[in-house]
């Protein structure tokens, strides 16, 4: 094999490799002589067909699976020779070959940069403690309780007024045709709760058992049937029944039903899961504090290939955001000149930091193991009841998939090790402060790039919940 380095240009080196013609006939000729060995052809006894009609009759795909090994092991090869690491998939270009005669290729590869990760005792981070109220346990206390409601039979003849529950049926048509989903059976409506289209249950006010109505509906354009969005309806509603919630008290009993021992178990698992909840939005500001730093910090080049790709699939999604009207309303009245700018900037700093904990989990042997990639696996089975099995059976095919769910594991163990390094200070807020902390403009900063570029990105822009992926 013959190597020639062509071109070396910043990140990017450019090879000529050159693969002498006998080291394929000798490759063809071996798996030729496997074939033979075992194929059953017409006219000739297993193993004693003839080299010529072996090679008449699979020549041609042997020598394209010889062809297509010999670039992949001597692609791999150069790159390990000169000690390369490939930011992305090499381009290859075959440039010369044909039975008999040499295979010339070309090989372009673009390298990781050389990265020198800051010595992260210097970081200094503020770590928030959310101080939970016992108000706020009491309001969601109530709110459970709400939940688990029941109603019972109005026996008096009175209308219908707001916090009733009316049991219906009801026919839609649109245009005098009923429409698939327009139509049901006792169902329940509790008027003023707004669960309903604009102005529907507001038209079953003064209502009575027994009655029927017509109610008259516009679906807004943004609904998500997309058949009836924007069209005027008329819902033939039949009053079975009205009916008035029942206080839940919340007490020992309430507990119980929610399998729980009493009521002051209720409490600590109410604290507990609001407490987790605080600590996942502290979390996430440490995080994008942690990475605005680490971004600040360290300056080297990165390879445009990561970052062309990755602004492909955030442009993406910004072209159907326009197409549906869902575009940020931030990003409202900019050309398209203006937001490639801004989303190709937020792109490269994604590559750049994504880049940066790779090598730093590199060199730490930070690693993730198969234990608690099937453990994340299982708790997104679990968000799919009834059909956990072709969740696992989806990862188990998809190597692809599995290094999604992966790669954000490794990610946060990154960051806790740095972390761990860092100069943390802590201090308490209350849950108001802690709101105030992420809306202030001074928290912002390329939180709000990372935040974009994650709805961009087809992910749910929700700051104070989620945490962010470089």
């Amino acid at each position: 094999m013959q190597v020639t380095e062509t071109a070396t240009e910043g990140l990017r080196r450019e090879f000529k490799i050159v693969i002498p013609a006998k080291d394929f006939d000798t490759e063809v000729q071996r798996r030729l002589q496997e074939i033979g060995r075992t194929v059953r052809l017409p006219g000739f006894r297993p193993g004693k067909v003839p080299m010529p009609v072996l090679k008449q009759r699979y020549g041609k795909s042997i020598l394209g699976e010889v062809l297509e090994r010999k670039v992949s092991d001597s692609s791999n090869k150069v790159m390990a020779d000169h000690g390369i690491r490939a930011a992305s998939q090499p381009k290859i270009e075959i440039t010369a070959f044909d039975d008999g005669a040499d295979l010339e290729y070309t090989m372009a590869v673009e390298t990781i940069p050389e990265i020198k990760p800051m010595d992260f005792a210097a970081l200094e981070l503020e770590r928030l403690g959310v101080e939970v109220p016992d108000s706020e346990i009491d309001e969601t206390l109530e709110r459970l309780a709400q939940r688990q409601r029941k109603t019972e039979v109005v026996e008096e003849a009175r209308p219908a007024a707001t916090g009733d529950v009316l049991v219906v049926d009801f026919v839609g048509r649109i245009d005098g045709n009923e429409f698939a989903g327009g139509s049901a059976t006792d169902f329940h409506i509790e008027l003023g709760a707004d669960t309903l289209i604009p102005g529907f249950a507001d038209q079953l006010v003064g209502a009575r058992a027994g009655e029927q109505r017509d109610v008259n509906v516009t679906f807004p354009e943004d609904y998500p049937g997309k058949e009836v969005a924007g069209k005027a309806a008329v819902f033939a509603v039949q009053v079975k029944e009205l009916r008035r919630p029942v206080p839940v008290a919340v007490d020992d009993e309430l507990a119980k039903s929610l399998g729980l021992e009493n009521l002051e178990a209720m409490r600590g698992d109410v604290r507990r899961q609001i407490e987790s909840d605080y600590a996942a939005v502290t979390r996430s500001r440490l995080k994008r504090q942690l990475l605005d730093k680490l971004a600040d910090a360290h300056d080297f080049t990165v390879p445009q290939g990561l970052v062309d790709s990755e602004f492909e699939s955030i442009w993406k999604q910004i072209e159907t955001d326009k197409e549906h009207g869902t575009l940020d309303p931030d990003d409202e009245g900019k050309s398209d000149d203006q937001l490639k700018a801004e989303y190709r900037a937020i792109a490269e700093r994604r590559v750049k930091l994504g880049l940066l904990l790779s090598e730093v989990g590199r060199i730490n042997n930070i690693q993730v193991s198969n234990d608690e990639v099937s453990r994340a696996v299982m708790n997104e089975a679990r968000r799919y009841p009834g059909q956990e099995r072709k969740v696992f059976e989806y990862y188990q095919k998809s190597p692809q998939a599995l290094a999604q769910v992966r790669a954000p594991l490794y990610e946060d163990k990154v960051v806790d090790f740095i972390v761990e390094l860092a100069k943390v200070t802590e201090r308490k807020v209350t849950p108001a402060e802690l709101s105030a902390e992420i809306e202030t403009p001074e928290a912002v900063g390329g939180e709000a790039e990372e935040a974009k570029g994650k709805k961009a990105s087809g992910r749910k822009k929700k700051a104070s919940k989620d945490e962010d992926k470089a």
